[in-house]
């Protein structure tokens, strides 16, 4: 594909923005770091760093296997043509769960930033976080069903005005601290916030699963790649646009909030007792209409990101059913070039999930937790997957790519892992989310070896859609 602008097609700042909206900074910065601050006290910062870490070293299989090979299924297409169809139906499957999960929690979100929203502004009357998270979904919906582009614009617009709110209540933070006119004496302390003091090695990798959170779906921008110019640059820049450009906010945001609330016991409880943490410092250091403002921020931006997750979500699930999974009106596309059937059945099944939760009594901002949880570890699963994915095509496809390079898979796959099985020794009810996750993964297993038919028909389709591996890498080299 030429390097000129295509008609409809998505360009380089647009899948950027695609892969942003679904990490959704302001909803991450909001909510993610609460849990860890109850967890690990003052050291938030360096959890951040840890899981920025982690995340690096996952994001760099799917830079690699993207800069050759592209596919609406993102790990199902990246993962069966290099490994084999097999693998790719298991990653994939796995994959979807996360995007499910996620824009269940996303629409729970809503329900929690409406709430806030309604607080600073001084009503008291709150509507059932539900019905926040129906509108959510009739009007997410409407965005998906328009073209790619269409939904692109939306999310940069949202994303770039949020990142913009949350560095100006950081400079603030950091200006007062400086200067000793915080509220309660606090001050940049970088010793606290960047050392682990007395909190276990185990302990800071447990919480890091809160912080990896906030990279989810750094990679959903791979599952537009059909739709974007010039996908085997573009789209391995995108991705790697999007963990960078998230990690420096992710760990600036943290630190400011750390400091925000203050390293001491009183500081931490308030920082870990918060229900919307940015909105709470906003208030505190600049004034309630600058919570107004951030309240609608995160509002946004958790509409923002279930935008993002069920465009992902539809796209991948459109993919296995054009290879001959589901129904066959799943695969296919509707007159704006966007698969609407699949888009439309994964906003409804995220929906139900929230009503599942809503009618049992439990609060939206712990269904946000708790799904985001489930979604994070079925995303561990997959992004493992991946890691092999790239392992395998170092190893053995037609390519330039340096062998000691597979170090850097390896070590994302240990600590995907590590991460994985520090979640079975949390609290009630977090221990039963590794067991929902770990079922949902067992189905995809269980897909592949009773219905061995299914894995025949999506390497037949994926070899049909993407060449023989060695020939696709042949070409990405040529054009490169």
């Amino acid at each position: 594909m030429s390097d000129t602008a295509t008609t409809g097609k998505l360009r380089l700042w647009q899948a950027i923005a695609i892969s942003v909206g679904f990490m959704a900074p302001v909803l991450a910065m909001s909510l993610n770091g609460i849990g860890v601050a109850g967890m690990v006290g003052a050291s938030v910062p360096l959890v951040f760093v840890i899981a920025f870490a982690g995340v690096g070293a996952v994001a760099y299989g799917f830079v690699r296997l993207t800069s050759y090979f592209n596919h609406a299924g993102s790990i199902y297409g990246l993962v069966g043509i290099t490994v084999g169809p097999r693998a790719g139906f298991f990653g994939g499957w796995s994959l979807l769960g996360t995007y499910v999960f996620f824009a269940a929690c996303t629409m729970a979100s809503c329900g929690v930033f409406f709430e806030a929203f309604l607080q600073q502004l001084g009503v008291t009357a709150m509507p059932n976080w539900l019905i926040v998270a129906l509108l959510a979904a009739v009007l997410v919906l409407a965005l998906n069903l328009r073209e790619s582009t269409v939904t692109a614009n939306v999310l940069l617009l949202i994303g770039g005005i949020g990142i913009a709110a949350l560095l100006a209540l950081a400079a603030v933070i950091f200006g007062r601290a400086a200067a000793g006119s915080a509220p309660n004496g606090q001050t940049i302390d970088v010793v606290s916030t960047f050392t682990p003091g007395d909190v276990p090695f185990g302990t800071l990798m447990a919480a890091s699963v809160f912080a990896f959170l906030s990279w989810a779906g750094f990679e959903s921008c791979s599952s537009l790649g059909e739709e974007t110019e010039n996908p085997r640059r573009n789209i391995p820049r995108a991705i790697a646009g999007a963990v960078i450009l998230g990690g420096l906010l992710y760990v600036l945001m943290m630190f400011a909030q750390t400091v925000g609330f203050g390293t001491d016991a009183a500081g931490i409880a308030a920082f870990a007792g918060s229900t919307s943490s940015i909105t709470d410092l906003a208030a505190i250091y600049v004034g309630e209409w600058f919570a107004v403002v951030l309240a609608f921020c995160a509002l946004a931006v958790a509409l923002a990101s279930t935008i993002g997750s069920t465009a992902a979500a539809g796209r991948l699930l459109f993919a296995l059913a054009r290879d001959g999974f589901g129904p066959k009106q799943l695969g296919v596309l509707s007159k704006h070039g966007v698969p609407g059937n699949a888009v439309t059945c994964v906003v409804v099944l995220s929906f139900a999930l929230c009503a599942g939760l809503g009618f049992a009594g439990v609060a939206a901002f712990d269904a946000y937790y708790w799904y985001a949880t489930i979604a994070v570890l079925c995303m561990l699963v997959a992004y493992s997957v991946a890691s092999a994915g790239v392992i395998y095509f170092t190893l053995k496809g037609n390519n330039t790519i340096p062998k000691w390079e597979i170090a850097i898979p390896v070590l994302g796959i240990g600590y995907l892992l590590y991460v994985y099985s520090q979640q079975l020794g949390t609290e009630f009810p977090y221990t039963l989310f590794p067991w929902i996750a770990g079922a949902w993964c067992v189905i995809g297993l269980l897909v592949i070896f009773l219905a061995p038919s299914i894995a025949q028909r999506v390497g037949a389709h994926l070899t049909e859609e993407l060449g023989e591996p060695d020939e696709a890498a042949t070409a990405a080299g040529k054009e490169s």
